[in-house]
């Protein structure tokens, strides 16, 4: 089968996040399935493509890319909205050669705003393929909800309009998102086309955590220090912006910082972070380390040094429809146990019994589930680890899920 994967902000190992697109077309490469995705020069989450013409075709570890020349942008602002309408204007055009060259069976149009679905739609149409609408976010419903924008903004509308046709045209909606049926069927989706697969991990980058073990450094340095110290360490590894409320993990290290054999170590970058080391220094908190972000290969190894794992995201309405974390899983994977400091609708740290569930954004609430985690037996702390890692390995490998995927496309 021919599968082809439109998802702007696609990525690779080399190249830096998003990495979902890369794992499954990885997994169905495997399987004996052609795959093509078609993506973005320039993405933020990711380092540029160096492009000199039109397109750039590039083949990752059996997985075909395209990717199409688009303009860098700084912010949310119009150089995105520029960006997004070069690369469907590219993928409009492209469609003739698209359908010639590729062949596509199935056409999956699977970038975080909708508009892709129509340029997917057209293909799809002309190759005579299966059209498949994955689901990263609800949007516009996340612009309107976390952005506070208008319904009537012309971006928003243009954005309800594709959603809208998303569910009534395709033949297949694959969400990210647990809980978004009613909503979905609201916007006119048949809910017998809807199919849950989430997010997960690779099991291959956990078979052996020595393989690729943590590089000589500042990072190295300080929690091997820490660790022949005797001392606990709770950390956070990913994006320091605004939606991870890591200010409120700051405030819960200040009011446990009587606690002199535990630090607080944060890893990554991010728009916020001059911020939170300011404010680390404002405020004399003496128990937080700040490092640089690592390779995602030498994650694993990393999460190994480290007691009690913390992820938090501000208390948002539009999580009643459920999150998906990366970085939780990887968390769950390390068999660490975790402090879980979101609201949403789904709870996998309740699911799996692998840590303590918080009221997002409460520093207080935050720092009594970290005295509880420390409070417990090194033992206890293990087999809260232990419940995570077997709930991932049994549901959220992405091999299980590529399958689970690929059973929607061939489930007529």
């Amino acid at each position: 089968m021919n599968i082809l994967l439109i998802n702007h902000y696609a990525g690779s190992p080399n190249y830096g996040m998003e990495f979902r697109p890369y794992h499954m077309a990885k997994e169905w490469v495997k399987q004996g399935h052609n795959v093509t995705i078609l993506a973005s020069s320039y993405s933020h989450l990711r380092r540029e493509i160096d492009i000199n013409g039109k397109n750039k075709k590039e083949n990752i570890d059996g997985v075909n890319y395209i990717w199409y020349k688009t303009k860098p942008y700084d912010t949310n602002g119009l150089g995105r909205v520029y960006n997004i309408f070069q690369f469907l204007k590219a993928l409009w055009g492209d469609t003739k050669n698209i359908v010639k060259e590729i062949k596509p069976d199935v056409v999956i149009a699977s970038s975080t705003y909708p508009m892709d679905i129509w340029g997917a739609g057209r293909i799809a149409k002309k190759a005579k393929a299966q059209l498949i609408f994955e689901v990263h976010d609800l949007w516009p419903l996340s612009p309107i909800e976390l952005g506070g924008m208008s319904k009537n903004h012309p971006f928003i509308m243009i954005c309800q309009r594709a959603e809208d046709f998303a569910y009534k045209h395709s033949d297949k909606v694959v969400s990210m998102l647990p809980n978004v049926h009613d909503y979905m069927k609201s916007r006119g989706l048949d809910l017998s086309k809807l199919s849950i697969v989430p997010n997960g991990i690779v099991e291959e980058d956990w078979a052996d955590v020595n393989s690729k073990p943590l590089s000589e450094g500042p990072l190295k340095q300080f929690v091997t220090k820490v660790k022949e110290e005797g001392k606990k360490i709770v950390a956070y590894t990913g994006a320091h912006g605004l939606p991870n409320a890591l200010d409120s993990f700051l405030d819960a290290a200040k009011l446990l910082q009587e606690n002199k054999n535990v630090v607080f170590v944060l890893v990554g970058k991010g728009l916020e972070k001059d911020n939170l080391i300011e404010k680390k220094n404002r405020e004399h908190i003496e128990n937080v380390y700040f490092f640089d972000p690592i390779s995602k290969y030498e994650i694993p190894s990393l999460l190994q040094y480290f007691d009690i794992a913390y992820i938090g995201l501000k208390y948002q309405p539009l999580f009643r429809f459920g999150v998906s974390p990366n970085k939780l899983m990887d968390y769950m994977m390390a068999g660490k146990p975790i402090c879980y400091a979101i609201n949403a609708g789904n709870n996998l740290v309740q699911d799996a019994d692998c840590g303590i569930s918080v009221e997002a954004e409460n520093p207080q609430a935050i720092a009594n589930g970290i005295r509880e985690l420390l409070s417990l037996s090194d033992e206890e702390r293990c087999k809260l680890g232990n419940n995570g890692k077997k709930y991932i390995l049994k549901h959220q490998t992405y091999s299980k899920l590529a399958v689970k995927f690929l059973n929607t496309m061939q489930n007529d």
